[in-house]
């Protein structure tokens, strides 16, 4: 796609029924991403969710999908330091979800990690800019690689990302100009979230584009529906029919 100019589109699922909706939709590249810490558990961070999470969304996705391409992040504390523990929490994802690929956040440092799960025949996809596993080192969600320095350490990264054999990369708010001149000296796809039109394609976590979250409003979000006010409305319509005896009618029942 890459090659012949053709934008690629990416967003997060974690369950059958919305995988089954995207796929069916179009969508090209569908990430079971850590993000499902935030909007299906809950939590602040991405870090509390553990492998076996991952691997319980990753494979209701995979049942709901017939075409699109799956990518599985790999959580916090299952591949950073110790690239043994990386191939098997990566073996795992393969074996027990079915997905088509893992994602891992970091550049030179996890290296060994990504090597040794190439090695084993598992495609790779590279992360860098905004590592949101690594925000108590940042300490913000702030844009980053602003400054010279941490700029070409990411464009470094990219290239090494590309020689060790990952297959795309995607790269998280950083300035657009950056990002552009990343995804042109690359091979590889790079998929951009808040990184400009400048990219090979671009990826969203799909309860930001459908407006199921409320309070998220980053400045490279669109929201292409406001799913959770029609929710709220037809649940509350639901409410006032059971409480006035609307719902069931006759004909509804058995």
């Amino acid at each position: 796609m890459k090659q012949r100019g053709e934008k690629i589109s990416m967003l997060t699922a974690y369950d059958f029924s919305m995988a089954q909706i995207l796929d069916g939709a179009g969508i090209d590249v569908l990430l079971v991403g850590d993000s499902a810490s935030n909007v299906m558990a809950g939590h602040e961070t991405t870090l509390p969710i553990t492998l076996d999470q991952i691997i319980y969304h990753a494979q209701g996705v995979v049942r709901g999908v017939k075409r699109a391409f799956v990518v599985v992040d790999m959580p916090f504390g299952s591949y950073q330091g110790n690239s043994s523990v990386a191939l098997q929490s990566a073996i795992r994802i393969m074996k027990e979800s079915g997905g088509h690929g893992v994602k891992l956040e970091g550049g030179a440092e996890i290296k060994d990690s990504i090597i040794r799960i190439l090695t084993a025949g598992i495609p790779v996809m590279g992360h860098l800019g905004l590592t949101p596993q690594s925000i108590y080192k940042f300490g913000t969600y702030n844009v980053r690689a602003k400054e010279e320095t941490e700029a070409n350490k990411l464009i470094e990264d990219a290239r090494i990302l590309q020689e060790i054999g990952c297959f795309g990369l995607v790269l998280e708010k950083i300035p657009a100009a950056l990002a552009q001149r990343v995804a042109e000296e690359l091979t590889i796809p790079v998929i951009g979230i808040g990184a400009g039109p400048g990219v090979d394609g671009q990826v969203l976590v799909v309860h930001d584009l459908l407006g199921i979250t409320k309070e998220f409003k980053p400045r490279f979000l669109r929201r292409y529906a406001e799913l959770h006010d029609i929710m709220t409305e037809a649940v509350q319509h639901y409410v006032a029919d059971v409480k006035s005896r609307e719902f069931p009618s006759a004909e509804e029942g058995y």
